[in-house]
């Protein structure tokens, strides 16, 4: 049987789920018909674009710059705070509505997913027919629009949902990528960044169609196995299947690029702890914790840098892991600005390590206890065994803090839980 995917993509994500709830409310205004965009604050000229509105982008407005910039080309720009809470919901519904049409859905991100089809479109007249249902259904009962790319495997689906936008359906079938996918510029290929497209140009290679009519052994001298990779895509290969699974987690993480370079290391730990509560809270909910801690920066030259730590023991509360970044980051950073700043988490484990190593230390604390009565002389010396309860009272002193730190993280995550992302935090974000 001929396979048969779609990828659905929801026209500009945030600010359309904005502009629906808006709506639902009663606003008299659709801020996707007027200058604006998500993220960043233009009264006060700070922070970056997250999304955009197509009057936005039509005066040059670009997804991750700065507002300051954004203000600059559009001076009526209007701009809307992020509200996550509300980016989930919306989609949690619109995966609902897929899942009513295919068995299997592999959501790829909050606003995008993968949907095998195959066998099912024969309900239909034809494959559009079963995308129109879709496409009409999210409109309808969600307030916003998306796009839906149509072909026999994920990546040309991807490339078809990603033509002319918004409110789109594209088909990209194998016997159609010479006259759709071809005359585009190499840049517009799925995973071709802008350093391997700058590479192509040098060995004249400007469209799709250079790179699949060119020699895969010569690009992949050029560009080692990337090249390898390319050709293949720009050929349609591509094989992958749909996974309606979640794939189990290798590690948590998060990273932001900063409107200014930071400068001081009080600021960075600010930034550090914002970062460090949102990869610990994504932990707690999953019932995991990390043995492994890494923190990333790249400086204001675009170099990236690196610094880690793999514990004895393993965590997952929010001031824990901020103070072990913390530490790192001092290791790590010259003093050089810097303009990203990022926290992973790995070695990821179910089980919380912490009462395996209370087990390993009570036996000293045993022997110091006895040798009062002279039973244990024989083992070890006064001196060894004053070494021994003073290192077992540091680390039961360390274990009761992590107990009320962890306490500390159980209540606000209830308090977030029931009243919202901003209902509360952290003494230390006030100036992030």
């Amino acid at each position: 049987m001929d396979r048969l995917i779609y990828h659905v993509d929801v026209n500009s994500a945030y600010l359309s789920w904005e502009a629906a709830e808006q709506l639902k409310n009663g606003a008299e205004t659709d801020i996707r018909e007027i200058p604006a965009i998500i993220g960043g604050d233009t009264s006060r000229r700070k922070g970056v674009v997250l999304a955009k509105s197509l009057p936005a982008k039509a005066c040059g407005v670009r997804t991750g710059e700065p507002v300051t910039d954004a203000l600059k080309k559009c001076p009526d720009l209007k701009s809307f705070p992020p509200n996550f809470p509300l980016y989930k919901k919306y989609s949690r519904a619109f995966i609902g509505i897929l899942r009513q049409y295919a068995p299997v859905v592999e959501q790829v991100s909050i606003d995008e997913a993968y949907l095998d089809m195959s066998g099912l479109h024969f309900f239909y007249k034809n494959a559009e027919e079963a995308a129109q249902a879709i496409r009409k259904e999210i409109r309808e009962q969600l307030g916003f629009t998306v796009n839906i790319g149509i072909s026999s495997n994920k990546l040309l689906a991807k490339m078809a949902s990603d033509f002319e936008k918004p409110d789109k359906i594209h088909t990209l079938f194998l016997e159609e990528i010479r006259d759709k996918m071809w005359p585009l510029p190499v840049r517009e290929l799925f995973l071709t960044g802008a350093s391997a497209a700058a590479k192509l140009k040098e060995l004249g290679i400007e469209t799709i169609g250079d790179l699949a009519g060119s020699d895969p052994v010569f690009l992949k001298a050029h560009l080692k196995t990337q090249g390898e990779t390319l050709w293949r895509y720009a050929n349609g290969m591509e094989d992958s299947p749909v996974k309606g699974e979640k794939e189990e987690a290798k590690g948590y993480g998060n990273s932001t690029t900063l409107g200014k370079d930071v400068t001081e290391y009080e600021e960075a730990a600010r930034i550090f702890l914002y970062l460090c509560d949102t990869v610990a809270r994504r932990l707690r909910r999953d019932g995991l914790f990390a043995r492994t801690v890494e923190v990333e920066v790249k400086d204001c030259h675009f170099k990236r840098h690196s610094h880690q730590r793999v514990l004895d023991y393993s965590t997952n509360t929010s001031g824990e892991l901020h103070q072990i970044c913390c530490r790192l980051f001092k290791e790590l950073w010259d003093g050089t600005p810097l303009r990203l700043l990022g926290v992973r988490c790995t070695k990821l484990t179910e089980e919380n390590l912490r009462p395996q190593m209370e087990q390993a230390v009570a036996p000293n604390l045993h022997i110091y206890e006895n040798k009062a009565s002279g039973q244990m002389m024989m083992d070890f010396g006064e001196r060894d065994a004053a070494l021994a309860e003073q290192k077992n009272r540091k680390r039961l002193e360390q274990e009761r803090k992590h107990q009320k730190l962890a306490r500390m993280d159980e209540a606000l995550d209830k308090i977030k839980e029931k009243y919202g992302e901003d209902s509360i935090g952290r003494a230390g974000r006030l100036r992030v």
